[in-house]
């Protein structure tokens, strides 16, 4: 009876299914109806394995879409099927906060969520005093659910350092699909075709420069793994493979932003392997900043002598860094940041509202500063900048919140990288230090952390941090403990 009744449930459900999708395949033109069992099996995730619906998270950012690219002329958009996924998971957060009360209190109270909220809490006080509130309370939105989702649930979820691993992996295998894309499409322009290596990666990410900042965030995991003896033989191999095709993909994005996060990152590690004292560190940036201040005049000259613009030559493309003559995206991203200093002047206290830059950086362009790429539109872009963007959108305290933040992250991930005593922790957290240092050195030239292509796996660097950090904490009090 029981399998009998199965059967008729079988049968019921899957004849209402196709009768849905039949009537609005025939009414409205559209199988989105079809999508429907993968809704229950995302619900069912949320409900029953939180775990899994990250990974699911982690799985489909990198695959991603914009909801313009599936429905054209909506009045609102947003990113299928991560950024809804992302939402439910900030709401079960929420709930969780509220009923259950089982949060882990030291997560709440560790020193990065400080900084967490000091920084959430500046740009909820800047929304209300924003030139587009709606704008601006609907990016802070955005902001919290990704937050809560890859932070706080993520240090929750991960459990161990294998979760992790899985984690990235996905996010790793995912992108490896988005670069065979991104490479059938670049073949048919031609691979010296640097203009087509700029959008052949679109609708999965909107420009090779997101697309160029995931690639260097995950090379330093990558070569841990391959490198790194304790990993399974398929494991190491996998990662090398990995590894080989987002060098390559690196190239053919032509992202000069992206090769130099790598070559931060190298400095780094030099830095971190050599165990340079920071007073040493601090002494060195003075003299390099009081340097540039007394030299300035000379280094301007220097930079303007280089007309080589972007190239699909690679040596000219590395070339064409420095020339801020006549390359024309050097000079439109100091068209933004002027723009984004001269707004900060105005308002230097509360900025102009966090999300708003696009929206109002159009009159405070010069004429002399133009380029052939500038616009009076919100349709391209915003600071290029992780820093001047904060700086102009929510004043001077949203500036010093997100820096204190990243202080607060790297103080957190070397303090644990010099106390753990097991060799592999001690390597994860050294790759993932220099992920991070490849995004927030990206990010002085372009801004990702409001999209979820980024936002996802950097968040999900520093849940790991968090998380170490605090069996560190741990394990140090027990073995301080008073034995009986």
């Amino acid at each position: 009876m029981p399998e009998r009744s199965h059967i008729i449930w079988f049968y019921s459900v899957s004849a209402l299914f196709l009768l849905v999708n039949f009537y609005f395949l025939t009414t409205k033109e559209t199988l989105l109806a079809a999508l429907l069992p993968v809704v229950f099996v995302f619900v069912w995730l949320a409900v029953a394995r939180l775990d899994w619906l990250l990974l699911a998270v982690a799985f489909f950012t990198p695959l991603s879409v914009p909801l313009h690219e599936l429905a054209p002329g909506l009045p609102f958009d947003l990113n299928l099927p991560t950024e809804p996924l992302l939402f439910a998971m900030f709401i079960l957060f929420a709930l969780k906060l509220a009923y259950h009360r089982g949060f882990d209190p030291a997560i709440l109270k560790h020193p990065v969520s400080l900084a967490l909220y000091a920084y959430l809490g500046w740009l909820l006080v800047t929304c209300f005093t924003s030139t587009m509130p709606l704008v601006s309370f609907k990016f802070w939105l955005a902001k919290l659910w990704f937050i809560a989702s890859c932070y706080f649930l993520a240090i929750v979820l991960f459990r161990g350092e294998k979760q992790f691993y899985r984690f990235a992996g996905l996010y790793i295998s995912a992108l490896v699909v988005v670069i065979f894309y991104a490479w059938y499409r670049h073949v048919g322009y031609g691979l010296g075709n640097r203009e087509a290596g700029h959008y052949v990666m679109n609708p999965f990410y909107t420009d090779h420069t997101s697309y160029g900042a995931m690639l260097a965030f995950f090379v330093p995991l990558l070569i841990l793994v391959v490198f790194h003896r304790n990993f399974r033989l398929r494991h190491r191999s996998l990662a090398g493979v990995a590894l080989v095709l987002f060098s390559l993909a690196l190239v053919l994005s032509y992202t000069r932003a992206a090769w130099l996060s790598l070559l931060a990152a190298f400095g780094v590690w030099l830095i971190i392997r050599m165990k340079i004292r920071f007073r040493r560190l601090f002494i060195s940036f003075v003299l390099l900043i009081g340097a540039v201040f007394v030299f300035q005049g000379q280094i301007l000259q220097l930079l303007e002598r280089n007309n080589q613009d972007s190239s699909a030559d690679l040596a000219a493309h590395v070339s064409s860094m420095t020339n801020v003559t006549t390359d024309a995206s050097n000079l439109e991203r100091i068209n933004r940041w002027s723009c984004a200093v001269r707004m900060f002047a105005e308002k230097p206290v509360f900025g102009w509202g966090p999300g708003t830059y696009m929206f109002q950086y159009a009159p405070f362009q010069l004429t002399k500063q133009r380029t052939i790429i500038s616009t009076n539109s919100a349709d391209a872009g915003n600071a290029h900048s992780e820093y001047l963007g904060p700086l102009a959108e929510s004043g001077l305290l949203g500036l010093i919140s997100i820096l204190v933040l990243l202080g607060v992250v790297f103080t957190v991930a070397l303090r644990a990288y010099t106390r753990t005593k097991s060799l592999e922790e001690r390597l994860l957290l050294l790759s993932v230090i220099l992920g991070l240092v490849t995004y927030f050195t990206h990010g002085f030239l372009n801004n990702f952390l409001d999209t979820d292509k980024a936002a996802v796996p950097v968040w999900g660097f520093m849940a790991l941090v968090v998380m170490i950090d605090l069996r560190l904490r741990r394990e140090g009090a027990r073995q301080q403990e008073p034995t009986s």
